[in-house]
């Protein structure tokens, strides 16, 4: 298991989880600085005593052995698989080398031990400047937070204004200072992965020239010299587009934080101070609490972040009522009274702003009026997968093969913005876009046609493969083997709605011959994949996890466009038969994200009225006719007793019975795909990735009944997968 991604948006609430994830990545930091240093002494000893040099050798080799790599993410690329095991690759060519007697090892100190002091001093000593910084801002900002909480309220007016503004200016310095530091963090992490081995390699390739009975040996490792070299360029690579997207996003975060907010399990979480009796008076102790709606549980984690440990034990209450205190009752400022039903007496808590008393009011649905933050911003794309679209695509590509297939940086060289808006909204023009024999004229550039394509593509309502596939396209690629991945992929393209695959058959088509010509343009498939990877397979949310995995998402495009006659040209090898692939298709045609306030459409066989039943059979027949015809001669085939013959009712029943599991079958757990807040009292609250148990068929058609922290309920059938 690789290390945890840290999210900008953790910053901002600094909890407990948070500061233990980064301790992580400190850790991981310093036991690569450790391991750096040890390995630049063990390189001079082994240049300086050469006397010595069968022992030295060997503790070098020993060293590289025992140094693993840790990834961030749950999952390695192949790139980052073949990087992870280069040491121990290395270890066992020095142990060849040494009983080979080499001779002594020149220019060590300029490709070996230079870089890796350069590495140490510039990368990890700037991590560990920022973490100074950090802990001096942490230290800071809670001393001036406590400062201010302890104000009086009596205090004039301006006097409390005037010290608000200025632990907003605190807060906002420690923020930035927080994500600035994160940022470094992940950097030096990333960073190391090729500044850190590259070195080492450029060792190994002096030693193979000076020493003279290394020949032979040198030719054994010249293969996984070229697949390293490979890996490691893809490798920075991937680092440099990853590098700019966490940048870009921590951009956002400066400028609106509360924008990007984490999805959280809990209705509201921070910071409070709890006043708590003693035999001397009345004390505020600095609880982490998080509160549960649904469950009207709260609990309190006593947490002080100068300290960085737990105060004391946690407490967990079930919420009774919540009410606002007033000014004019308590010195403190930002305070209000919670009742618990399992704990007697009132738990009086100080916020840390107006704002904050005002968002925990509003999720204890206390006296506080409740303001509606959620905003849709969602934006709906102009661009469609209708027959404009694709006579726009396929113009684009029609120009590109004709005129520019062997230009060098296809579709990696972006044109001029405002041409190529020029040139979309000619193409998007209602009156011309369906003249199919319209051709792009020679003046447009083939870079700004590229460039339309790709903004076009962007343009969509939703990425060409689809929300609620990527996760399962990413989980795809990272399969073990290329048999898997490819099976899967193959599947799961199979799923898409019909203009989808038909869009995403045109266009992998095309990036095939792209790739054929990468001799002159330049654009391998591993390039191509770079280019359209974050455009059809981009996520829903823009979090640091995500762009981790970018490098899949690339995988992913690799794997289409090498394979692409095979996936788009055959019939997935799934359990799944060819007519639910048919009914499933033609039901997702015209899809969209699924939307928790529509009750998804039953597959099961029920009653209806007669008029609508034979509607509906109609549309089942003529989905199947074409499947069983051509599947007739395998299904005879495959079982010698005579078959029974099925009326179009039954052909229904037997095709999408096994869309759902059986209701004698047994309790199963399942997780969910996608976020869905209940609107009814029997259904279920939950965000994507939540894991029910004891799931199984109910009554009511389009649903599934589980069980989520003890509490049964009704759960949408397409929005989970068996596990």
């Amino acid at each position: 298991m690789g290390l945890p991604a840290l999210e900008f948006s953790e910053c901002c609430l600094d909890s407990p989880q948070f500061r233990e994830r980064l301790r992580f990545h400190e850790a991981e930091l310093e036991r690569t600085n450790k391991f750096i240093k040890e390995l630049i002494k063990d390189g001079k000893s082994l240049v300086a005593a050469l006397k010595n040099l069968s022992a030295a050798k060997r503790k070098f080799a020993d060293s590289l052995n025992e140094f693993k790599f840790r990834c961030i993410g749950d999952a390695e690329t192949d790139d980052e698989i073949c990087i992870a095991k280069s040491l121990q690759e290395f270890a066992t060519v020095l142990r060849n080398l040494e009983d080979e007697r080499m001779r002594m090892i020149e220019n060590a100190s300029e490709v070996l031990i230079t870089p890796l002091e350069k590495f140490r001093k510039e990368q990890i000593g700037a991590a560990k400047d920022a973490k100074k910084k950090y802990d001096k801002e942490t230290e800071k900002y809670c001393g001036v937070l406590e400062k201010h909480l302890n104000l009086s309220s009596k205090k004039k007016e301006s006097q409390l204004q005037e010290a608000d503004s200025q632990v907003d200016l605190v807060r906002q310095h420690f923020y930035e200072v927080s994500l600035e530091y994160v940022f470094k963090v992940q950097e030096v992490q990333e960073r190391k992965m090729f500044e850190f081995v590259e070195p080492l390699l450029a060792f190994l390739q002096g030693l193979f020239t000076f020493y003279h009975h290394g020949y032979e040996l040198a030719k054994d490792f010249s293969d996984f010299k070229t697949e390293l070299t490979i890996s490691i360029q893809n490798t920075r690579n991937r680092f440099e587009g990853t590098r700019s997207e966490v940048e870009a996003l921590m951009k956002k975060m400066k400028e609106n934080p509360h924008e990007h907010k984490n999805i959280s399990p809990y209705t509201m979480e921070g910071y409070l101070y709890v006043q708590e009796k003693r035999h001397f008076g009345t004390s505020w102790v600095k609880h982490y609490c998080t509160y549960q709606r649904e469950s009207k549980r709260i609990t309190m984690v006593p947490f002080d972040q100068k300290s960085g440990g737990k105060g004391g034990e946690d407490e967990a209450v079930t919420l009774k009522s919540c009410t606002r205190r007033k000014t004019d009752t308590i010195e403190k400022r930002f305070c209000f009274d919670v009742e618990a039903v399992d704990r007697p007496g009132v738990i009086t808590m100080q916020a840390l702003s107006e704002e904050d008393r005002r968002l925990w009011m509003e999720a204890m649905d206390g006296r506080e009026p409740v303001y509606n933050s959620n905003k849709d911003s969602q934006s709906e794309g102009t661009a469609q997968l209708d027959s404009i679209g694709f006579s726009i695509i396929k113009k684009c590509i029609h120009a590109v093969e004709t005129r520019g297939i062997n230009e060098q940086g296809l579709y990696r060289i972006v044109g001029v913005n405002s041409r190529v808006q020029k040139l979309l909204s000619i193409l998007m023009d209602p009156k011309t876009a369906t003249e199919t024999d319209t051709e792009i004229c020679a003046e447009w550039e083939i870079k700004t046609i590229t460039s339309a394509l790709k903004t076009y593509l962007r343009m969509l309502p939703g990425p060409l493969m689809m929300y609620q596939f990527q996760r399962s396209f990413i989980k795809a690629a990272k399969l073990e083997n290329q048999e898997s991945r490819v099976s899967e992929i193959h599947s799961l393209v199979h799923r898409l709605p019909e203009k989808n695959r038909q869009m995403l058959h045109l266009l992998m088509n095309h990036l095939a011959k792209v790739a054929d010509n990468h001799k002159q343009n330049l654009m391998t498939v591993a390039n191509l994949g770079v280019v359209f990877g974050p455009t059809l397979l981009r996520p829903q949310e823009e979090t640091v996890a995500a762009i981790m995995d970018i490098k899949f998402q690339n995988i992913v495009i690799e794997i289409l466009i090498e394979n692409h006659e095979k996936i788009f040209n055959t019939v997935p090898e799934a359990p799944a038969s060819n007519s639910q692939l048919l009914l499933s298709r033609k039901k997702s045609t015209e899809s969209k994200p699924p939307s928790c306030s529509e009750r998804p459409l039953t597959l099961f066989h029920t009653a209806q009225p007669n008029e609508k039943q034979e509607n509906r059979n109609s549309i089942i027949n003529s989905s199947l006719e074409s499947v069983v015809s051509s599947n007739a001669n395998s299904f005879l085939n495959s079982n010698s007793a005579p078959q029974p013959s099925l009326t179009s009712s039954d052909l229904e029943l037997e095709v999408i019975k096994p869309n759902r599991p059986n209701s004698l079958s047994p309790l199963r757990k399942a997780r969910a795909l996608y976020a869905c807040k209940a609107e009814h009292d029997s259904e279920l609250s939950f965000t994507a990735g939540t894991v029910f148990d004891n799931v199984h068929p109910s009554q009511e058609p389009g649903w599934l009944e589980g069980t989520l922290n003890g509490k049964t309920g009704l759960i949408p059938e397409n929005y989970v997968e068996f596990l």
